[in-house]
């Protein structure tokens, strides 16, 4: 069994016949009758494709169509679907527990699930630093050196949105416990993204997207620029990192940033050096750092994490969507032992307040952490290497295109900005007709394949993609 190339051992069990146009007629019904979908009104303005099963990189349709997922289906199923180390995993578990409550009890795959992502968050930035990446002068950050303080402590959520919420109650808990309860408004950047839930909303972009219209309802925070493009100079890195720094107040608790890609706010990618220089003005001025990796960790930009791989370590990293390979809803938020044990004072509240129902749920930390051995054992690295250049020599005659304003690649992300809006209908008409579920938004046509994809399936997205661009 290739990695490239892996079969579901139980797909033949679970095969079954193509559903008749009568049958899937019935559920497109119901569904938009009655089922709200992402970002859509009810019912929706194109109607649902239906998904029968997954194999691999590919989505399997009612009617028998076989679709590969450009997405990964919203960047969570790096692995591909129905791994079979990820469906042992939860068969295994789930015949001995699915759920139990984690207050007061705990269970070996929360452990599981935690060490392995401690020890992948330890490994990839020791590396970096044995590597010269980071900043060996960067002040000390809110306890210790940046060169040694470790993220050692998780806190596993249900969702990235929960995982942001979580950490933004950290930051306030804790310049509330260290006498500094005035600290209550974020900095960060525009064009970010980093949930739907109401403190997360709040940090995303203040003007565009959905939460413009909840402005004056969600709490106010500041707001950076966009930050300078990949390949920026030093010298527009120094002028941006000035401009950040005049807006840092006495009120600020902290700065979360995407690091390296900004996601669903418009998939820019930013250097490297940004995120070193802005931890160094987070030490200077006692701000938590926390880094949104929902999207970008475990191995997605071609890093393992945006933030360690620089030689950068946040005080708080908030990690989800791959990190069950997709196969189901968990997130976590890890931060280091100083955050903890200020939070952990009375002061501080002497607890974090947050506890959902399912947290830690032991079937989702046992995907977890099995997803995690995988990506701890490497062959991730010549994947997304391998699709970067397949993205890279695919997408790469767009760049003339007089739609097209732009095109940027990065690990297994492949952008194609066009001057004007996307057409919906003409897009998933198109890249299905092609045997390629994408979903664009606004001007952006975009791809993330698992990284179990083939270069043959790379370049079927890429056809994909131009055919969106050509247009009707």
């Amino acid at each position: 069994m290739t990695p490239h190339s892996y079969q579901n051992p139980h797909s033949t069990h679970l095969a079954s016949s193509p559903a008749t146009p009568e049958e899937i007629d019935q559920l497109v019904h119901f569904d938009q009758a009655h089922i709200w979908h992402p970002y859509s009104p009810t019912p929706a303005r194109v109607d649902p494709v239906i998904i029968d099963r997954t194999e691999g990189a590919y989505l399997v349709c009612a009617d028998g169509r076989r679709l590969i997922d450009g997405m990964s289906s919203w960047w969570a199923a790096a692995h591909g679907h129905s791994h079979p180390r990820l469906v042992a995993a939860a068969q295994a578990q789930i015949a001995k527990m699915s759920h139990v409550m984690f207050g007061g009890l705990s269970h070996a795959p929360a452990v599981s699930a935690a060490k392995v992502l401690l020890e992948l968050i330890a490994q990839d930035f020791a590396q970096a630093r044995a590597a010269g990446r980071g900043r060996a002068d960067a002040g000390e950050s809110l306890a210790a050196s940046t060169r040694t303080l470790l993220l050692e402590k998780v806190f596993f959520a249900d969702s990235g949105s929960v995982a942001v919420e979580v950490a933004m109650k950290m930051a306030l808990q804790y310049q509330r416990g260290r006498g500094k309860p005035e600290r209550k408004r974020f900095l960060t950047w525009r064009r970010g993204y980093h949930g739907d839930t109401f403190a997360a909303m709040s940090v995303c972009d203040p003007d565009g997207g959905m939460h413009a219209m909840w402005t004056g309802v969600i709490a106010d925070h500041v707001f950076a620029p966009a930050p300078p493009r990949r390949g920026s100079s030093a010298a527009q890195i120094a002028d941006y990192v000035a401009v950040v720094l005049d807006l840092i107040s006495p009120d600020i608790a902290g700065l979360i940033v995407e690091p390296k890609v900004q996601g669903a706010g418009g998939m820019l990618f930013h250097d490297d050096a940004l995120l070193v220089e802005l931890r160094a003005l987070c030490d200077e001025h006692e701000l938590v750092f926390i880094a949104d990796e929902i999207a970008t960790g475990f191995g997605r930009t071609g890093t393992l994490f945006a933030t360690t791989s620089a030689g950068v370590m946040p005080d708080i990293m908030c990690v989800g969507k791959a990190l069950t390979g997709g196969f189901m809803s968990l997130a976590a938020t890890v931060a280091t032992s100083t955050i903890a044990r200020v939070i952990d004072t009375p002061a501080g509240g002497g607890a974090l307040m947050h506890g959902p129902t399912f947290m830690a749920n032991p079937l989702a930390c046992a995907v977890a952490a099995e997803s995690m051995s995988m990506i701890q054992e490497g062959q991730w690295r010549d994947d997304v290497a391998r699709i970067e250049q397949a993205l890279s020599a695919g997408l790469a005659h767009l760049r003339q295109h007089p739609r097209v304003a732009d095109v940027r690649v990065l690990g297994a992300i492949g952008v194609v900005e066009l001057i004007d809006a996307v057409d919906m209908q003409h897009a998933t008409t198109t890249t299905c007709a092609h045997g390629v579920w994408l979903r664009p938004f606004g001007r952006l046509v975009y791809t993330m394949p698992p990284y179990c994809a083939t270069n043959d399936e790379v370049a079927r997205i890429c056809t994909a993609i131009t055919a969106i661009v050509d247009g009707p």
